[in-house]
């Protein structure tokens, strides 16, 4: 396990594994689960060596629903 160290700040920083990258632009209005999965194939084509994680969210309530990991790298 790794040591995050901060300087100047006791807040989380964006490499301390709280903070995950955005593939894309939010799929918003997506019908098709094909869509989603065509996706996902994709950013596993992209970065094999990364985690993958889907986030869903409910657009009544604006809130994230569910969020799960896709894909875990081999070396990990």
């Amino acid at each position: 396990v790794g040591h995050v160290h901060r300087t100047n700040s006791r807040r989380p920083g964006y490499y301390d594994g709280r903070y995950w990258t955005l593939w894309k632009l939010p799929m918003f209005g997506c019908t098709e689960s094909s869509q989603v999965l065509d996706e996902i194939r994709q950013c596993k084509e992209m970065f094999p060596g990364a985690y993958i994680r889907c986030i869903a969210f409910d657009s009544e309530h604006q809130g994230q629903c569910m969020s799960f990991l896709i894909h875990k790298p081999q070396n990990a």
